[in-house]
């Protein structure tokens, strides 16, 4: 039995070498079924799991493998990281602090440690914990990433530009380019090419960077960008050409490449003076007058002295992001208090997941004898950002959770209120402490809408519900 297991355990663990979860978890499966006090066993099992995303049965193939007397400094470590993203804190530190036994002089700890404390809002002992991962490793990319984030969250701009070159998430973008990296050299005359970061919202935000390269003199400017983004941003002053990253690129004609996200650190953005020239997108009048007309065929009339007062509502992001569960609002449900508003034309721009919520929504009141509201379901028409821009910029007001419609609304002018959770706010919109409602990144268009301590949309939905009836339709920059 111990011959086979051992057996099973190695053949997991050349699958587990080449990426194959799913035979590598079973080969460990058989291995604990055949030897249950296989410790090793289990810990690799957790480990697959955890990968997988199965936390309640990588949990309890963590508290497995050390009841069968496994004691690894790489058990712990990955146990203390599965409770953190549970937000089990205290139980996350403990698990750490078994860790620390085993290893004291751990890079990956240190970085997990302060990871955590972040996530606290123990921002004092989290730059110490990440700061002592960089001294034990110089290297350590995630201890630099968390750093920049913590000094980014703060308004620490100077440090946090610099920590963030030590991303490395555009790696398998850079192999592919055909020209080095623009390291802050002059661009007069020269020909550059960006590379998106991350996602749709990120590219909306950082190509507010792109008339500064023009200005500074560069010839010719490419933009590799999301599919969906490629329309909008041929709107870009200063873009000379945009190619969508599942084409094929055209002939090598560039000095140098650049990633968005480090034009603010060439370019030295500090927190007082962000280039912010809104609108710096604007949307195709073609595109505005085919939605003006779609628009107009809401069957609800919600006319208020004359005009209907229309708000773009998006509750949900990607599922995919890491912070998503926090970011998004679970169902449209939680919004009732927005919807039952009088004289209000709700315009659903909510594309993807959540995108049929609406008139499921409605259907229920139907049957339930009560009038539907009057929410008009257009994500699921837009083919593309450019579609999204022609809406947005005929709204008078846009509600959404953290997502790119937000960054949408803020590069056109449009009004956006939006709703921030309190658990692992993005850097871009600072701390909170100074009691901001208003972002340096788009300002005069957007307001920030934060959850208080502890995390709590319903509060949030409500105060905005007690503010919009009072808000006269924004005044806003148009856009052509």
């Amino acid at each position: 039995m111990r011959q086979e297991s051992e057996k099973l355990f190695f053949e997991g663990n050349r699958l587990l070498g080449q990426g194959d979860l799913a035979a590598a978890g079973d080969c460990f499966r058989q291995a604990c079924a055949l030897q249950p006090d296989f410790a090793e066993g289990w810990a690799n099992l957790a480990l697959v799991l955890d990968r997988q995303g199965q936390l309640p049965q990588a949990e309890l193939a963590y508290r497995k493998a050390m009841q069968c007397g496994c004691d690894a400094f790489e058990l712990h470590l990955n146990f203390g990281a599965l409770l953190g993203v549970q937000k089990r804190f205290s139980e996350a530190r403990q698990a750490y602090a078994q860790a620390m036994r085993c290893n004291p002089e751990s890079a990956a700890l240190w970085s997990n440690l302060g990871a955590l404390q972040l996530a606290m809002k123990q921002d004092d002992q989290a730059r110490a914990c990440l700061e002592k991962a960089l001294a034990l490793q110089s290297t350590h990319a995630k201890a630099r990433f968390n750093l920049a984030y913590l000094h980014l969250r703060q308004g620490n701009f100077e440090e946090g530009w610099r920590c963030l070159e030590a991303r490395d998430w555009y790696a398998g973008i850079a192999r592919h380019l055909p020209c080095p990296r623009w390291n802050g050299e002059p661009v007069a005359g020269r020909n550059m090419l960006l590379s998106y970061e991350a996602g749709h919202g990120d590219v909306i935000q950082f190509v507010r960077y792109v008339p500064l390269l023009k200005a500074a003199g560069a010839a010719h400017i490419t933009l590799i960008c999301h599919p969906a983004l490629c329309t909008l941003m041929a709107t870009l002053t200063g873009l000379d050409l945009v190619c969508p990253f599942d084409q094929k690129l055209p002939d090598p004609v560039w000095d140098y490449w650049c990633p968005l996200l480090s034009l603010p650190y060439h370019f030295q953005t500090r927190a007082d003076h962000v280039p912010a020239p809104i609108p710096y997108l604007r949307a195709d009048p073609d595109l505005r007058a085919h939605w003006r007309k779609r628009l107009a065929q809401t069957p609800i009339d919600v006319k208020a002295e004359g005009r209907a007062f229309r708000a773009g509502l998006v509750w949900k992001g990607n599922p995919a992001f890491e912070n998503d569960s926090d970011r998004s609002i679970a169902d449209l449900q939680l919004l009732e208090p927005l919807l039952a508003l009088p004289a209000i034309h709700f315009v659903s721009l909510q594309k993807g997941a959540g995108e049929s919520e609406p008139e499921a929504l409605n259907a229920r009141r139907v049957e339930q004898g009560l009038a539907p509201y009057p929410i008009q379901t257009l994500g699921c028409e837009m083919r593309d950002f450019a579609d999204a821009a022609a809406i947005v910029c005929q709204l008078d007001l846009v509600i959404s959770v953290d997502t790119a419609m937000a960054h949408l609304a803020g590069a056109l002018g449009i009004p956006c209120w939006l709703l921030l959770p309190d658990y692992m706010t993005d850097w871009r919109w600072g701390d909170g402490r100074d009691g901001g409602e208003h972002s340096p990144w788009y300002p005069h268009a957007m307001r920030l809408w934060r959850q208080l301590p502890g995390g709590n949309w319903p509060e949030v939905i409500a105060r905005i519900a007690a503010a919009l009836p009072g808000a006269a339709p924004p005044k806003r920059t148009p856009s052509p």
